[in-house]
């Protein structure tokens, strides 16, 4: 388990996290529609999440939202490198009513995000365009790449919901444990 606090004049954050767990997630982060995304995200990840987050909300919802995404992804970090028996590639697919979204990842130390998902405004409070700011801030703190693409979908809750959703099955693919693998790179090294 790792766990991490961040502290600026603009959030406090603190996060646990378990690679391996059951699903389990307490979190508050003072954003509620974050809330229910890295509630879905450990629980398809399979992944135990604790996120604590006091932030300067009443400003909005950015520094809250990309700093976590920073905090997650160090997180992710400490638990997944160095790479070794792990499968390394995930993939999914997830539906949610109309909206279909695909997640490709690589647990490779190389940060790259494709993120193509087109949709502007809100959801309820919550900016959308906040969604790429936490998932760039994840995958370049994690040292990870990731592909999400919407395939098809009209409400942006959906869209959303199944990219945090296809990402967390992903995710927990590729972190299959594989005793064979040993580092999973030609190279030797990751």
């Amino acid at each position: 388990m790792t766990e991490l606090l961040r502290e600026t004049k603009e959030t406090q954050i603190s996060v646990k996290l378990e690679l391996y767990g059951r699903g389990e997630s307490i979190i508050d982060t003072g954003v509620g529609f974050l809330d229910h995304m890295l509630e879905a995200l450990a629980k398809h990840s399979h992944m135990n999440l604790k996120v604590k987050c006091k932030g300067d909300t009443h400003i909005d919802d950015h520094h809250s939202v990309e700093d976590i995404g920073i905090v997650i992804g160090q997180a992710l970090k400490k638990e997944l490198y160095p790479i070794k028996n792990i499968e390394r590639y995930g993939n999914a697919t997830v539906v949610m009513d109309e909206a279909s979204v695909s997640c490709d990842l690589d647990i490779s130390n190389r940060p790259f995000l494709v993120f193509e998902i087109p949709m502007e405004g809100k959801v309820g409070n919550f900016d959308v365009e906040l969604v790429e700011e936490f998932f760039r801030a994840l995958v370049f703190n994690a040292s990870i790449t990731l592909h999400i693409i919407c395939n098809r979908g009209t409400n942006k809750h959906h869209k959303i919901e199944a990219s945090f959703k296809a990402l967390a099955v992903a995710l927990r693919r590729g972190v299959t444990i594989n005793e064979n693998a040993g580092i999973p790179s030609t190279k030797g090294v990751l």
